[in-house]
Order: C-alpha cells, then sequence, then structure tokens
C-alpha cells in the first residue's frame, strides 16, 4: 500500500505540470495583471516574484484537492456500507472540526505567520486524505475526515489573510475575487479528473499526493506576509492568545458584522445540503454515477472562474459588497428551488450553475468587507467566518440527509430557509454598508 502511494505521489508530480501549464492558459484566458508576453524563464521568474500569483496557485492546487473527491467521497461511504444519514454525519463532522479549529488557527496566524499555519494545515491534510483512502469501515472513515477538517481550517483562513495582508482596502475585492477564482478553477479540474479516476479510493490517494506537493511549493516558494510588530506597543492586545469560546463570546457576539456572519452560515447552511444529497440525487433519478456528477461540476467552475477571476472585483467596487451578496443569496435561493424540476443531464447542469454562481460570489465578497472593517486581525476575523461556514455545514448535511431518507427532497426546503434569511438580514446589511459610507465620507472631508 505505501508503495502504492509513492506511486501516486510520483504521477501527482508529473499531473502538477501539466496542471500549471493549464493554470497558465487559464490566467491568459482571464488577462490577470501579472502577466507579460516574454521567455519561459521570464514569466516563472516573474510568477515567484508575485505574491498573488504563489497564493493564487496554492489555492488552486488545495481546491483541486478538494475537488477530486467531491464525485466519489458520499459513493465511497455507500460502498461500505453508510446510510444517508451516515454520509451526513461524515460532512458535518469535517465541519465540525472546522468549527472549532478555525478561529483559533487564524488567531495562531495573527500571532505566528500566515506560512507556519499553512503549512501544518497541509501536511495534515495529506496525511488525513490518505488515512482516508485506506479506512475500511465508517469509524475510521470518521477519523480520518474529522482529521482533514483540522488540517484544512489552518489552510483557508490563513490564505485570505494573506491576501488582506498584501492588498489595499481598493484591491482587496479583486485579490478576494482572483482567490475565489483559483477555487473555481479547482473545481473545475478537480471533479472532471476525479470522475475519470475508476475506482472510488484511488481519487483520495491522489488528493493526499497534491497536498503534500503543496506543502513543499509553499515551503520552498511562497514568503511569509505578516510583518513582525514589538509585542509590547499598545494594540497588541488585539492579538494576545484566546480561545475558541472567547472568541465567539467577545468578538462575535459583540461584532457589527454579525449579519455577514450569517450570511456565511445560512450560504454554507445550504450548499453543503446540496452537496450531501446531490450525488444520490443523481443516481436515483438518472442513475447517473462520479463521472456525469464530475463534468456538471467542471461546467459550472468553467462559468463562476470568468466571473470572479476578472468581473467581481470590479462589481464590488461598482456596486458595494451588500448588493453583491443580496444578488448571490437570490441566484443561490433560484438554482435550489429549480432543482427538483430538472429532467435531463442539460437542466441539471444549468440549475447547479446558478446555484454555484450565487454561492461563489458570496464568499470571496464576505471576505473582502470584513477584512476592510475587522479591528481584530485580518487572521481571526475571517477565521471567525469560517467558523459560521462550518456550523453551516455542520448542520446542513444533517437536516439534507434526514429528508432524504424520508423520502422528501430537501432543495425547495433549502431555499426557503435562504429567502426567509435573506429578508431577515437585508435591513442589517444595508446598515453595515450605510456605516461604511458614512466613514468614508468623513475620511474624505479630513
Amino acid at each position: 500500500m505505501l508503495l502504492r502511494v509513492a506511486s501516486v505521489v510520483r504521477n501527482d508530480l508529473k499531473l502538477l505540470k501539466n496542471l500549471l501549464q493549464v493554470t497558465k492558459g487559464f490566467l491568459t484566458i482571464l488577462n490577470l495583471p501579472w502577466q507579460r508576453k516574454g521567455s519561459s524563464a521570464a514569466i516563472v521568474k516573474k510568477m515567484k516574484k508575485s505574491r498573488l500569483l504563489l497564493l493564487f496557485l496554492t489555492q488552486f492546487l488545495v481546491m483541486l484537492g478538494f475537488g477530486i473527491i467531491i464525485p466519489n467521497l458520499a459513493y465511497y461511504a455507500q460502498d461500505i456500507g453508510a446510510t444517508p444519514t451516515q454520509i451526513a454525519i461524515l460532512m458535518s463532522i469535517y465541519s465540525g472540526m472546522q468549527l472549532l479549529f478555525a478561529p483559533l488557527w487564524g488567531r495562531l496566524s495573527d500571532r505566528y505567520g500566515r506560512k507556519p499555519a499553512m503549512l501544518l494545515g497541509l501536511l495534515g491534510n495529506a496525511a488525513a486524505l490518505i488515512g482516508f483512502g485506506l479506512a475500511q469501515d465508517y469509524a475510521w472513515l470518521i477519523i480520518a475526515r474529522g482529521a482533514a477538517g483540522i488540517a484544512s481550517a489552518a489552510v483557508l483562513p490563513s490564505v485570505m489573510a494573506y491576501v488582506a495582508d498584501v492588498t489595499t482596502s481598493e484591491e482587496r475585492g479583486r485579490g478576494m475575487g482572483l482567490m475565489g477564482a483559483a477555487m473555481g478553477l479547482g473545481f473545475i479540474l478537480g471533479p472532471a479528473l476525479g470522475g475519470i479516476m475508476g475506482s472510488h479510493d484511488t481519487p483520495f490517494f491522489v488528493a493526499g499526493g497534491l497536498s503534500l506537493v503543496n506543502f513543499l511549493f509553499v515551503l520552498t516558494l511562497l514568503p511569509e506576509s505578516l510583518q513582525k510588530v514589538d509585542t509590547h506597543e499598545e494594540g497588541e492586545a488585539h492579538h494576545e492568545w484566546v480561545s475558541p469560546r472567547e472568541i465567539f463570546r467577545w468578538t462575535t457576539l459583540k461584532s457589527p458584522f454579525n449579519s455577514l456572519f450569517l450570511v456565511a452560515f445560512f450560504t454554507a447552511f445550504t450548499m453543503s445540503g446540496l452537496e450531501t444529497t446531490f450525488p444520490l440525487f443523481i443516481e436515483k433519478g438518472w442513475d447517473y454515477k462520479q463521472r456525469e456528477m464530475g463534468w456538471m461540476f467542471m461546467i459550472m467552475g468553467a462559468v463562476v472562474v470568468p466571473i470572479q477571476g476578472v468581473l467581481l472585483g470590479s462589481l464590488i467596487n461598482r456596486f458595494g459588497e451588500r448588493r453583491i451578496i443580496l444578488v448571490g443569496l437570490s441566484l443561490n435561493a433560484l438554482g435550489l428551488a429549480l432543482l427538483p424540476n430538472a429532467f435531463s443531464f442539460a437542466t441539471l447542469t444549468v440549475y447547479i450553475t446558478i446555484t454555484g454562481i450565487g454561492n461563489q460570489l458570496i464568499r470571496p465578497t464576505n471576505s473582502s468587507w470584513i477584512s476592510k472593517e475587522t479591528q481584530i486581525g485580518q487572521g481571526t476575523a475571517i477565521g471567525i467566518m469560517d467558523a459560521f461556514l462550518s456550523l453551516g455545514r455542520i448542520l446542513g448535511p444533517l437536516l439534507a440527509g434526514w429528508l432524504y431518507e424520508k423520502g422528501t427532497y430537501p432543495y425547495v426546503a433549502l431555499a426557503g430557509i435562504l429567502v426567509i434569511a435573506t429578508l431577515c438580514l437585508y435591513i442589517p446589511l444595508r446598515r453595515i454598508g450605510s456605516e461604511n459610507s458614512s466613514r468614508q465620507s468623513a475620511v474624505s472631508s479630513q
């Protein structure tokens, strides 16, 4: 088995070389600002000098590994004998660990740096994914999935905080949009690759190998973004150690951005409910498996990536975060409500793409808005937002799995919950936008 894992890692290195060429092609299509003409050596040299490009590739590799296992996780658990409710629990344990550890990792990244948190997360994620592929019973699936949740909680908050470290307030929307594009690019290639791999355990070894490759990439090429500060300076209290419970009590509950954290929660709640039951839904209705699901996610990602990589930053600057978030919530609910009416591969793909566009508009926009306003440290604030995302991913699969096992498709119920949440959050979001405009006007008048 160890020889098999080593072989997979070697194959991942070859795969990475090809994927970087594909990434270069996508960057050309997106016309990103660091793209320039020149020799291959000159391009590589400029890539190494661009922190955002390095971070783009880091995020891409993270989401590529995540995307590879998407079409296979539910089917793999089903092969072992898991019921829909047990599959939902498997999804929820991953997010439960993220809920507990995301604020902790965010605070530690504020104190010790983004790079160490990313390295620990990537190494732990690799071990957990390989362990998942080796598991032979449901209990070991739970253990491996929980370990992956702990490790992944270190990576995404650190990546988003890194973007906030190296961008100005005006550039942040575009920077977050580029990270969203990297996520979308991973979703384009990942599910398609996972769908054609045959056996349901192989994708986990491939994803683990990619995480190891990414670990080496970050270790050797990505510089630290967090500036060293004097620990005796005033304001260090914002970076002192506190427990996750204290973060929720003193930061979240008193935060003026509760509505943004709740947007993250409800978005994750509905999307994770969809992800948990969608493989079972398409298998029951059309006898589709991971191959067809992979193509659906690939098409969805092909639509989402240009929106995030090219348009999102400009849309945020023109219309503001509040309007983008409201549009995203509306599209998300619309796609979910339409899904039970699908009657073919094409309609399934269209409806899930509508939902995907809405969902992927929200995350980078939320991150951008929170990072612009936070006074508690970029990593901490985004870590708390990720904790709310994790809470949604705990409860969403449980509700969706329970409804599905009872013989009811959960998508209309999830859409209704999202519509109610949007109506309730409309005024609080507007209040945040008004306060932000007032502060900007006061600054400009000084």
